[in-house]
Order: C-alpha cells, then sequence, then structure tokens
C-alpha cells in the first residue's frame, strides 16, 4: 500500500483544524499546529514528509506570513507548497501571500469541492515538478561526465604523443583546481562560481592539444630545441586554438570558449613578453593565466626527456624568482599559499578522485541555484540519516544542537530540549529570553564570536560554560562546529554542536586542584601554592606594601614526644584555625612544613600593629600544652622585592627569635644577614 501525502494545516482554531481535517483526512495523513512557531517547529524535523501546507495568516506567536519568511529562508518553499486558508479577502493580504511565495489562496467559508480540488492538484504539480527536475539533473549529469571523458580521451591521446605520461593532464587539473579556489578566496574580481572552477578545470586538459600538429621529433627531442624548432613548437598554441574554432556547431558551448581561451593564451606572460599574441595583464583570460603558471609548475616537477624533476621547493624558487616569465601577482599569492597543499594532492589525488571531485561541484551547483531538486532515492537517504540522528541523539543523553545562521534559528535535540525544560526550537537565540534564562549573555557572545572566526582549517570550537538547567546551576562542555555553504568564500551557515553535563566531573576537579592547592592536615594553603599566589602579587601591584610572617611553635617536639603525634596533629589544626580567625580574607595563610606557618598581609601604616595583634593572638593553651612561638617578619620593599628574599630575610628574623629565647617575634635587620635558617636543629639541641 503506497503511502499517503501528509498536510500540515496550520490555523489557531481548532474548530477550522477540525473542519478541514475532516475534508482531507480520508485521502491524506493530516498534522496540526495550533500557530506559525509550532509549524516550523514541525517543519524542522518533518519537511521531507509533507507534501502541502494549509495555513492560517492570523494566528499568536508567529503569523502565516511570518512562517512564509522562515520558509524562504529555509528555502522550504521551493519544494513544499503553501495554500493560504484565510477569512482575510484583503488584496494586501492576497498579494503579500503571493509575494512570500505562496502556491494558492482559499477563502473561508471552505468547499469541501473546492478545497479538495485544489489541494489535489497542487501535490500532483509538484510532484510532476519534481520528477522532471530529477529527469533534468540526470540528463546534466550525464552530459558533463560524456563531456568530461571525451576530453580526457583526447588530452590523453596528446600526452601519449608527446611521449609524456597522462599524468601530466592530471596534474594540470589538480593544480588548475586549487588555484581557481584560493583565487575566490583572495578576490571577487573574477566572479568565479563553483560551476566555472569545474568547467576551466575541464577545460585545462586540452591546453597541449595542438602539439598533435608537431613532428614527435621535435616533441620527444631529448635536448635542447634549436631556434627553429622552438619556433616550431611555439605554434601549437595558435593551432590548438583554431582546431577548436573549427568544431561546428559548438562555439557557444562554454567548455569550448574556455579551452580556446587555454589554448591560445596559456604561454602568454603577465609582462607581455609571452606568445603567440604579446598579451598584457588583464588581457590575458583569467583562465589561460591560471592553466599557464599550473603548467610551469608542473613542468618543473616533472621528468621530462630534456631534464630531470626538480624538487617543489626548486621549483617555487624559481617561478617567484621570475626564471620562468612574470605571472599575476594575486596568482602568486595563491601558489604560495597552496604550494604545499599541490604538493602533496599531486602524490595522492587519483584521476578517479578527481573526477569524482567535479561531478560533486557540478551536482552541488545545480541544486544550489537551478532549481532542480534531490531524487527521491536521496531524500529517502537523508529520511533514513534523520531517524539515525535522532535516535543516537536520545541514547547519548547529551544536549544535541543545529543552528542556522540564514533563519537565526537554534534547534535542540528531543532529550535536549525535555533536559533543558523548553521548547525544541528558538528563534533569534542572541535575543530569546529562554536562551537568556538558560546561559549568561556574554558567554552566548563568546560562542557565537568563536564559531564565526573559526575557519575550514580548525572548525571546531569548544569551552566550559555555566547552564542554569530547571533552576539548577550546571557545568557544561560545548563542543561545536562551524558550518559554511561554500568553504571556498567561507560563507558562515550555521553550525552544529553539543552540551555536555560535565558538572559532577568539574567539581571533583576543583575539589583536586583544591587539595593539591592546600596543606591536608591544616586546610591552608601549602607553601608551592602560597608562594605562587605571592609572587603574582608582587608583580602586580608593584606599588603596595606587604609583611611576610613566618613562625614556628617552640618546644612542639615535646608535644609529640609528650602525648603522640596525633596530638601533634591536633595542635597544629587549632593553630591554623586561630590563624584564620585573626586574619582578613585577602590575607594569605599558609603551612610552610612541620610547625611552620607563613602569612603574607598587606598594610598601610604600621605593620607592628598587625604583628603584635597576631602574636598575641596566637598564644594559648591546647589542653596541657601552652603554645609558645616565635615568630620573624620581613617588609616589601624595605627588605627584599621578590618572594624568595622576603622568605630569606623573615627566615633569618625567626632564628634570631629562637635563638634570643623564643616566644617573641623579630623584623629582619642587616644585621640578622648572617644568621642561620630556622630549619637548623636548633630545638633538638636546647631540649635534649
Amino acid at each position: 500500500m503506497d503511502k499517503r501525502h501528509e498536510i500540515l494545516i496550520v490555523d489557531d482554531t481548532e474548530m477550522n483544524r477540525s473542519l478541514l481535517s475532516d475534508m482531507l483526512g480520508d485521502e491524506y495523513e493530516i498534522a496540526e499546529a495550533v500557530n506559525g512557531l509550532e509549524a516550523v517547529q514541525y517543519l524542522q524535523k518533518n519537511e521531507n514528509d509533507i507534501a502541502i501546507i494549509l495555513l492560517d495568516i492570523v494566528m499568536p506567536v508567529m503569523d502565516g506570513f511570518e512562517v512564509l519568511a522562515m520558509m524562504n529562508k529555509g528555502k522550504w518553499i521551493e519544494h513544499i507548497p503553501v495554500i493560504m486558508i484565510s477569512a482575510e479577502t484583503s488584496s494586501a493580504y492576497i498579494d503579500q501571500a503571493y509575494d512570500l511565495g505562496a502556491t494558492d489562496y482559499i477563502s473561508r467559508p471552505f468547499d469541501v469541492k473546492t478545497v479538495r480540488r485544489r489541494v489535489s492538484n497542487t501535490i500532483m504539480l509538484y510532484a510532476k515538478q519534481k520528477m522532471l527536475q530529477g529527469m533534468v539533473t540526470d540528463q546534466i549529469l550525464e552530459k558533463e561526465k560524456n563531456n568530461y571523458l571525451m576530453v580526457e580521451i583526447l588530452s590523453t591521446i596528446v600526452e601519449f604523443r608527446n611521449g609524456e605520461s597522462g599524468l601530466h593532464v592530471m596534474h594540470i587539473r589538480i593544480i588548475t583546481e586549487l588555484l581557481l579556489k584560493a583565487l575566490v578566496r583572495h578576490t571577487e574580481e573574477y566572479n568565479l562560481s563553483s560551476a566555472a572552477i569545474a568547467l576551466i578545470t575541464n577545460a585545462s586538459a586540452l591546453h597541449d592539444i595542438g602539439k598533435i600538429s608537431i613532428s614527435e621529433e621535435i616533441l620527444n627531442k631529448p635536448g635542447k630545441l634549436t631556434k627553429k624548432e622552438f619556433e616550431i613548437m611555439k605554434t601549437h598554441s595558435a593551432i590548438g586554438a583554431e582546431m577548436l574554432r573549427s568544431v561546428p556547431n559548438h562555439q557557444n558551448e562554454g567548455l569550448v570558449k574556455a579551452a580556446y581561451e587555454i589554448c591560445r593564451w596559456h604561454h602568454e606572460r603577465f609582462d607581455g613578453k609571452g606568445y603567440p599574441d604579446g598579451l598584457k595583464g588583464e588581457e590575458i583570460p583569467i583562465a589561460a593565466q591560471v592553466v599557464s603558471l599550473a603548467d610551469v609548475y608542473d613542468a618543473l616537477t616533472s621528468v621530462r626527456v630534456y631534464k630531470p624533476a626538480y624538487a617543489h621547493e626548486k621549483a617555487m624558487e624559481m617561478i617567484l624568482h621570475g626564471e620562468c616569465g612574470a605571472f599575476n601577482p594575486v596568482l602568486l599569492e595563491c601558489l604560495i599559499e597552496e604550494g604545499d597543499h599541490i604538493s602533496r594532492e599531486l602524490k595522492v589525488r587519483s584521476l578517479g578522485k578527481t573526477m569524482h571531485n567535479e561531478m560533486r561541484n557540478i551536482t552541488s551547483e545545480l541544486l544550489e541555484t537551478g532549481g532542480i531538486t534531490a531524487s527521491d532515492r536521496t531524500l529517502n537517504l537523508l529520511e533514513q540519516e534523520r531517524i539515525k540522528y535522532q535516535f543516537f541523539a536520545a541514547m547519548s543523553q547529551e544536549i544535541q544542537f543545529e543552528y542556522n545562521a540564514e533563519t537565526d534559528m537554534i534547534m535542540l535535540s528531543e532529550w535536549g530540549a525535555n533536559y533543558l525544560g523548553t521548547d525544541e526550537i528558538a528563534l533569534h537565540p542572541m535575543e530569546n529570553a529562554m536562551i537568556d534564562e538558560m546561559i549568561d549573555h556574554e558567554d552566548l557572545c563568546e560562542i557565537r564570536r568563536n564559531l564565526r572566526s573559526a575557519t575550514p582549517a580548525h572548525p571546531v570550537v569548544s569551552g566550559i560554560y555555566q547552564l542554569r538547567i530547571q533552576g539548577r546551576e550546571r557545568w557544561c562542555k560545548l563542543i561545536a562546529r562551524a558550518l559554511w555553504s561554500d568553504e571556498e568564500k567561507r560563507v558562515y551557515s550555521g553550525s552544529i554542536g553539543k552540551m555536555i553535563d560535565v558538572h559532577e566531573e568539574r567539581l571533583e576537579m576543583n575539589m583536586l586542584k583544591q587539595a593539591a592547592a592546600q596543606d591536608m592536615l591544616t586546610s591552608l594553603y601549602n607553601h608551592a601554592n602560597a608562594q605562587k599566589i605571592i609572587t603574582a602579587m608582587l608583580k602586580e601591584d608593584t606599588d603596595c606594601r606587604y609583611g611576610l610572617i613566618l613562625f614556628d611553635l617552640d618546644f612542639f617536639k615535646n608535644a609529640n614526644d609528650q602525648h603522640g603525634h596525633l596530638f601533634g596533629d591536633r595542635v597544629l589544626k587549632f593553630v591554623a584555625k586561630k590563624i584564620l580567625q585573626n586574619i582578613r580574607s585577602d590575607d594569605i595563610a599558609a603551612r610552610v612544613g612541620g610547625d611552620e606557618f607563613l602569612i603574607f598581609a598587606e598594610y598601610r601604616d604600621d605593620f607592628s600593629y598587625v604583628v603584635n595583634r597576631i602574636f598575641d593572638s596566637l598564644a594559648d593553651y591546647y589542653y596541657n600544652f601552652k603554645i609558645s612561638i616565635s615568630m620573624g617578619v620581613a617588609i616589601y620593599p624595605k627588605d627584599g622585592t621578590t618572594y624568595e628574599k622576603l622568605f630569606q630575610c623573615a627566615d633569618q628574623a625567626l632564628y634570631s627569635s629562637k635563638q634570643e629565647g623564643r616566644n617573641q617575634f623579630k623584623f629582619y635587620e642587616e644585621s640578622m644577614e648572617s644568621c642561620l635558617s630556622v630549619i637548623s636543629p636548633m630545638d633538638n639541641e636546647i631540649d635534649d
């Protein structure tokens, strides 16, 4: 049983939808939408299933005219007919509907026979048009394929007679194609479409067809040609052009015109010193200019009967230094840009791949500009891909999305929309309140900027962003790929991508980073991280005044020896807590190691007041163990301008405090420069 055509009825009044459904439901599958936005959402997911749309004009959220505008932007209007169904009979409404691409206009109240007949006729008309377009496409592609084969046969005969491999023809095609694509990226002066590039590339194979009239003795002479022989050889360009001019009935064919220009003028030079006509600059057709440069490059890098092959670098050097004549400066820039690419392509690209690429370019051009639509087979394949995409998107549990720059619309996967608690389609995301609630506007601008600045060489962008998902803030990783409708001209058309919830991983990573930055026992900074932070502060704020305090606990070894190491650990944690209670949130506190601690703080007037307050606050008892400290202080910038110098000075001041009896603090003085480090075994010696 044949699948029935599907009709999408778009009307905000349920009664109208019900009436139309009753009229058409016996013959067609019916889908309904209550407003324009819902219609666009359905259209986005099911465009290949819809045979026709019956569209009301006056609706909430998005009216019928806006739907038509969206269908024009998305090019859906080209293959989905729309019949307007409305009570509005004003000529202004009707004219606007037709201007926007509507196929027909039916006024309410509905007449059953009229509605059925117009729907049936429109569907039949579009089906026949689609069939004819498919036939035309096949015929055009078959013609292009035949043209390609004939050119290949003829050019290969010439190369065979010339004693060279058929690779020269293929090389010329490859180099010509790459230079033309680079030229399109550099300038719009020559107005080269994808079809024009394919045509010139195909015609380039005939550049030496005139050599068929040159004797083999001259063509295949292993040494240098005499002056007379060279003059004979030079005639091949004009002879080839005359051969093409004598082709009957096809002088207006694009291929013949391009081949004529290439044959006659591919030995001209930009400074007018070429042959046969001494053309100069832009007098030389661009097709001939490109093939001329391609011919020279391949001649240099290939083996000839009269010379060995030069390396790519040597060939580039000779061309750029003018040893092979003058060329268009813009083309030389293209050669420099594409040089390495050309060298690689000549090594790996086969003749079959070259032909496949050109056929693909022709097909793309036809589908894009000629009103030619894809065949039913292609649409079936696309539908299979769509089903696979929906299945994998649902199974992956990722927020997958597509963005269409032309319609300024973002489409979410079904799972992604459900997870976010939002609609599957959002218009104008940069101004959309739903999107604004979900992600910070600055982050959205950054994503947009990164995607639009991506290049075909580096099309993928990524980043970590915070999303608000149904009232919860979650960290998500973005991976997206920019898309272009024309990669040569880099016309940005949108993007595809996904957001992966990495909230737990991010929290775990932050905890690991925090653990790496903290002392495991006291939760203060560890020494390495404190040093990193303080060094950065000293570099950024050179006008500020800072003090670095270094202290340790007097006779701490007694706590470990008399009460055990667990007790000693609790003493250290107690001291760390006291430190945090008596410093500001901007101050840096760290455990240096063992029972040694560090405090780094900014001050305004007198740092001795800060030191005295901290010193007094730390004097305490932990159960029956008396906490007594010795402290050394260094001042920035007086005592040093680097962390290392300040630490050394504070360490020497600390040693001086311990040497003079402990339970005190001292500021660094120059007389302490010869003091030992506090790391010396002084405690052990005295305690014993």
